[in-house]
């Protein structure tokens, strides 16, 4: 795409910030200390997006885990300066749960092969040597990408029945790319050496991040305490308020129109338009109506939706983990939260646990229409078939649904964004922010850096909002040698993918 020309913005200008999740406020948040005329209009009751934080009956759960570690500075300052001494240090462990079998997480090659057990390292092992001399000629899809370095098996054990239980669609149908970007630097031939003493070198493993930083009562207090900065520095944050249209007149924005239960639908008048809504429905939200192309186009892309059913039981205490992925076949849960291990100030009542059951599934499914109580039920009955509670019992526990959580990156999806960016682009004064803004799968810190960005971009900056991209490699161990150099290839995220 050709660099595109931006609107300075003025001293009077007044800017609508579509979407109250990290990327909306952060934007929000620069341009209000700058001194400039905001309004931020979220759709929803609760702020955070994907990284609010609900409430039930006093205990606070996140929407997913989101650890505040970050590698870009400006992030990190911000994230200081908004909430300041309510950061606490939280202790960093996750593991894959597998058939009884807990396993490393990021996922080592070496654990997985003596977990697995002699029969399947044999298996693991020689399906690697086929597909190492023998790999697919072509790498299309995410299925090529993996078999083609980690052989059939392990594909098939540690990567395919969890990508396809979160993303609910064939592994052949999710793009290369989506792979190289998830998975980062695992090196079964590495792991066979150690295996077999072969490799003898000393080294050392370091993780990066044995502990991280987290808000005592969760990601969502980011994001309130920040929209209370906004509205204390004179500007609005409102709730509950759907924008409905974005008009255009000579090939800028204009204004908006907003929905809201209490007002009625009303146009406000802007000069400049950050969003954050998922670039689907903004495409579909232009006025004049865009070209019947870019609207198919906005109509080829795809979203997972996700919800967490989040469940009390009557003891502490219950295992280590932040979190654990369930890779086990035979149940839908894919993830498990347990929320006494992030914050102690979640949990309000002593001698219990929140553990947070989070599953994957598209608006309109069975999982997605099932009434909370199923919901629970199924929980309930998930959690004990696994095993990792003892004799806790459930003693209560409630559902929250996310639309539009995650988005897929299928085989079509980058062709629809170049159609949609083809047609929004040259508008100087809209800007598309964070993750469903862009459709990239973007983690907390990489949104609020597009947000920035388009910030800097007002200012008379030329950033190329499109170049920031998710980077898992400071989540990740990394193996020192002897003489301190960093190897990449120490470790690697199963293809899960599902950080802030």
């Amino acid at each position: 795409m050709p660099p595109r020309h931006v609107d300075p913005i003025r001293p009077g200008d007044r800017t609508v910030v579509i979407g109250g999740g990290p990327a909306g406020l952060t934007a929000a948040y620069l341009l209000t200390k700058k001194g400039h005329d905001v309004v931020v209009f979220e759709g929803e009751n609760i702020l955070g997006g994907i990284s609010q934080t609900a409430q039930y009956k006093g205990f606070r759960f996140d929407i997913g885990g989101h650890r505040f570690f970050t590698k870009i500075e400006p992030v990190n300052d911000l994230w200081l300066e908004v909430l300041g001494d309510d950061f606490i240090s939280v202790p960093r462990l996750s593991r894959i749960h597998y058939r009884g079998t807990f396993f490393h997480y990021p996922l080592k090659p070496s654990n997985a092969l003596i977990g697995l057990g002699p029969v399947d390292s044999v298996r693991i092992v020689l399906s690697y040597l086929r597909w190492h001399f023998w790999p697919y000629p072509e790498e299309n899809n995410f299925e090529e990408w993996v078999t083609n370095r980690f052989g059939k098996r392990l594909y098939e054990i540690f990567f395919k029945t969890y990508t396809e239980k979160v993303w609910g669609i064939p592994c052949t149908e999710i793009r290369a790319e989506w792979a190289a970007q998830r998975i980062k630097g695992l090196s079964l031939a590495r792991a066979i050496l150690q295996a077999a003493s072969v490799n003898r070198r000393p080294t050392k493993i370091k993780s990066l991040i044995n502990e991280f930083q987290y808000p005592r009562l969760g990601p969502g207090q980011m994001w309130e305490r920040c929209a209370d900065k906004i509205r204390e520095m004179g500007n609005e944050v409102h709730l509950e308020h759907y924008v409905d249209e974005v008009i255009c007149e000579n090939g800028r924005v204009t204004g908006v129109r907003v929905t809201s239960a209490e007002h009625g639908s009303k146009v406000v008048a802007c000069d400049h338009v950050i969003s954050s809504m998922p670039v689907r429905t903004l495409a579909r939200s232009l006025r004049p109506e865009a070209p019947a192309k870019v609207q198919q186009a906005a109509d080829g892309l795809r979203y997972r939706d996700f919800l967490v059913v989040a469940l009390v039981l009557d003891a502490d205490d219950l295992f280590p983990d932040n979190w654990i992925y369930v890779h086990t076949p035979g149940v839908r849960v894919g993830r498990i939260q347990n929320f006494n291990n992030w914050s102690r100030a979640m949990v309000p009542v002593d001698g219990h646990s929140c553990l947070g059951l989070e599953y994957f599934c598209f608006e309109g499914d069975g999982l997605w229409t099932s009434t909370d109580e199923e919901l629970i039920e199924r929980a309930t009955r998930e959690l004990a078939e696994l095993d990792i509670t003892g004799a806790a019992e459930v003693v209560d526990g409630t559902v929250i649904r996310m639309r539009k959580a995650y988005p897929i990156y299928d085989a079509i999806y980058s062709d629809c964004v170049d159609a949609i960016r083809g047609h929004i682009d040259p508008i100087p004064n809209l800007h598309t922010v964070g993750r469903n803004g862009m459709h990239k799968y973007n983690n907390q810190d990489h949104s609020m850096l597009t947000a920035m960005m388009a910030v800097w971009n007002m200012d008379g900056a030329a950033h190329d909002l499109w170049a920031v991209n998710t980077d898992f490699e400071y989540h990740e161990e990394q193996r020192l040698g002897p003489s301190g150099e960093e190897d990449d290839a120490a470790a690697a995220r199963t293809p899960d993918a599902m950080q802030a």
